[in-house]
């Protein structure tokens, strides 16, 4: 619980805070007009060279000591109507993957309570949905969700398809801090993977959710059969938004039985690598999230991805379908390689569209000025 106290008024220099906390000083502004021929050029560059680099820039804009701990639940599994063909919650393939009703509330909060309790500061929540037409009482469930988990002091991310600007609206109204809808790989290659769903309708919820001001997480797919141009477009396509993305989620695929790519070949780790390396580039100021398949990485892989700029991963019991590296083996990891946990809202893109949230929360509760990211990351549930 937050320190009862008098209403303070914030200083100017708190409102800055909020917008810098932990970053380095003077990182130079990010640019929105790369050419695709520019991040081919910087993809194909010599590996550790590339990796060098891009270690410089995230030491530019980031603390590298920093790694953010997410904690992922499907709420909703299986059933979709989408053809996502690596996807095992599609209703169109016969997988080991059951459908299932909405969870409950209180199972999602004891949920989030335990993520809390082991470190994560994000909890992410899924429904495998291709948008939420004839939802509203399961988006209302959903909503409350939000509210309750934001109450906890988290951040608080949902994936539930296909959005409208209202829909986007109101999840932000709820303190949603972060949405997360993939564009999975480049335009040119997805028509090889997914039918159901045009490219456009994806970058439409994007600018919703963009809109709505609610960070947006969106990265991709590797392993899909795509070639380097393809991880290249992905890249592309970000890095040329009005804004870039507030996390870039890099996913290796899991092949999962039943699903049209269920033979496919593991990505090669230098595939991994250099998408990680490149994005940090690219994308300077971005959260660079180590997503699925990172339990296939050794210890040493995954600190070299540490090391190339990625600053984010999913820790806990599972992803929505498929394994997730426990919590404590996370945490011994981080120890052994100097790492420690972001606070909640500590990326300066998060506080920046939280700011006029958690200076109305830290008035009521009369917090100190530069004490708000750190209580509200360890404050229990009210």
């Amino acid at each position: 619980m937050f320190r009862a106290g008098p209403s303070v008024r914030l200083s100017a220099q708190f409102r800055r805070a909020l917008a810098t906390h932990a970053a380095p000083p003077a990182a130079p502004s990010t640019r929105h007009s790369w050419t695709k021929q520019e991040i081919q050029q910087i993809y194909d560059s010599p590996l550790l060279d590339l990796v060098f680099r891009a270690a410089s820039v995230h030491r530019q804009y980031h603390d590298p000591t920093k790694i953010q701990l997410c904690t992922l639940m499907n709420i909703k599994t299986g059933g979709c109507s989408e053809d996502c063909s690596y996807c095992s919650q599609s209703s169109r393939y016969a997988t080991p993957t059951k459908a299932s009703r909405l969870v409950d509330i209180e199972p999602v909060l004891e949920a989030a309570r335990k993520a809390k309790e082991n470190g994560s500061t994000r909890f992410c929540m899924g429904a495998a949905w291709r948008d939420l037409s004839g939802r509203k009482r399961g988006f209302e469930r959903i909503l409350t969700m939000v509210r309750e988990i934001r109450s906890m002091g988290m951040e608080v991310c949902t994936t539930l398809g296909m959005l409208s600007p209202e829909q986007a609206r109101q999840l932000k109204e709820a303190g949603l801090t972060a949405y997360n809808h993939n564009l999975d790989t480049s335009r040119e290659y997805y028509p090889e993977v997914i039918t159901t769903r045009s490219y456009d309708d994806r970058l439409d919820t994007i600018s919703a959710v963009r809109d709505a001001g609610i960070s947006v997480c969106s990265g991709g797919i590797l392993g899909l059969g795509e070639s380097d141009k393809d991880r290249v477009g992905l890249i592309w396509e970000v890095a040329n938004m009005p804004e870039h993305p507030e996390s870039f989620p890099v996913n290796a695929l899991v092949p999962i039985k039943g699903t049209p790519l269920e033979n496919n070949e593991p990505v090669p780790y230098q595939t991994i690598l250099r998408t990680i390396s490149t994005a940090r580039i690219v994308l300077p100021a971005t959260i660079i999230r180590l997503a699925a398949g990172r339990q296939t990485l050794d210890e040493t892989q995954q600190a070299m991805c540490f090391m190339a700029g990625a600053n984010a991963v999913f820790t806990g019991e599972q992803m929505l379908t498929t394994p997730c590296s426990p919590w404590d083996e996370d945490k011994a990891m981080m120890g052994r390689w100097g790492l420690e946990g972001m606070r909640s809202f500590e990326q300066p893109g998060v506080a920046r569209k939280e700011g006029a949230r958690l200076e109305a929360r830290s008035e009521a509760q009369g917090v100190a000025p530069g004490e708000v990211s750190s209580n509200l990351a360890t404050a229990p549930s009210a």
